[in-house]
């Protein structure tokens, strides 16, 4: 007679925006390991990018620890609905219309954000980001807090934090450091600037790329990026930079014509789960949380001051700049950075017409 199993959960998981399934594990040929699974959690939000709100990250806290205490999992998937988007963050909507200007409410925000890391970094399976599309600003932080990623090549990666009224203090400026190096998580942090899966396999932040665009019935590498390793006519490595002028041009035309298909994505993303499986399991969950241990060791050394922070940052500079991506237009989201600083330096307060002469429509109506 089996034994009755005790529930570890601290609650069940239903929550919109967050989907969860068990799909069959399977060994290297192919065939079922009957009995074993590979839990897929999936984030469903694909009309605002996978954008998490903050039941979705109390959903997602709650999917990751479930996944954990699953005696029959092996591998934990964790990716995006469609083919734009893994992740692109925090919700942006909800963040102006809500948070915005109210820091105790982000604190308490920040804890569950706090927690949906904690959980990712904690997991006794191997984590997987599938990523599907873009991983962008909060996205790529949960993205990096995963053991392995494989992404698909038309995925771009990066950072949004001062563009938009934040510091990456969720996990990039713990991360990325362990991951590409000081200087590398820099640019990131600071400058913002996307860039392609090739690069981000190049600088030894994701496990693999795979081909997403069928031209033709054939798969091709992405037209829009140089996926060579070459150096521009300026001496930088333009390996899987975007490119420009006509052949970005080009570049377009050939996207237009190709069909996205992510079945080399989730073939690489069983492969990798299969070759897991074929591991003692609480070695291999040892040696997880042992390698987890710069990352975590920097994060739990900063998670606490960076949830003070981004709360009181919420009356100021973030505020301004979710406010600005909120309701500014596609091509015009960003704050006027230099009326900006030249109002700092002038000692203009926050406390005034500042917030509102440095937005968007600020700008049209001048």
């Amino acid at each position: 007679m089996a034994a009755v199993m005790k529930n570890h959960e601290l609650a069940e998981i239903s929550v919109p925006g967050v989907k969860v399934e068990k799909l069959p594990a399977r060994t290297p040929d192919g065939k079922t390991a009957a009995g074993l699974h590979n839990a897929w959690i999936w984030l469903d939000n694909p009309k605002q990018f996978n954008s998490y709100n903050t039941d979705m990250v109390k959903g997602l806290t709650l999917a990751f620890r479930a996944a954990s205490n699953a005696r029959d999992v092996n591998c934990v998937v964790f990716t995006g609905v469609g083919d734009k988007a893994f992740c692109t963050g925090g919700n942006t909507k909800e963040y102006a219309e809500y948070y915005a200007g109210h820091p105790q409410e982000y604190r308490q925000y920040m804890r569950l954000f706090n927690d949906m890391v904690s959980s990712i970094l904690a997991c006794d399976k191997p984590v997987i980001c599938r990523v599907n599309g873009m991983r962008i600003g909060g996205g790529q932080e949960i993205g990096m807090a995963c053991d392995f990623t494989v992404a698909q090549d038309l995925a771009r990666f990066g950072q949004a934090g001062p563009k938009h009224g934040s510091a990456p203090i969720g996990g990039a400026t713990d991360f990325l450091p362990v991951l590409v190096g000081a200087e590398r998580a820099m640019a990131a942090c600071i400058l913002c600037e996307p860039f392609s899966a090739h690069e981000a396999y190049h600088m030894g932040m994701i496990s693999d790329v795979v081909p997403a665009l069928k031209v033709d019935g054939k798969f091709i590498a992405n037209p829009l990026v140089e996926t060579q390793r070459l150096f521009d006519e300026f001496g930088r490595l333009s390996y899987g930079k975007p490119l420009a002028g006509k052949a970005l041009e080009a570049g377009k035309e050939t996207l237009k014509r190709g069909v996205i298909d992510l079945s080399r994505l989730d073939a690489r993303i069983e492969e990798l789960c299969a070759k897991m499986l074929l591991t003692f399991p609480d070695c291999t969950t040892k040696s997880l949380e042992e390698l987890r241990k710069p990352k975590l060791e920097a994060w739990n050394r900063n998670k606490e001051d960076a949830r003070a922070w981004l709360a009181l940052n919420m009356m100021t500079e973030a505020r301004a700049g979710f406010t600005a991506f909120n309701e500014g237009s596609k091509e015009d989201r960003e704050v006027d950075f230099v009326a900006l600083r030249q109002a700092l330096a002038r000692n203009e307060s926050w406390i005034g017409p500042l917030h509102d002469s440095i937005q968007p429509k600020a700008r049209k109506s001048a």
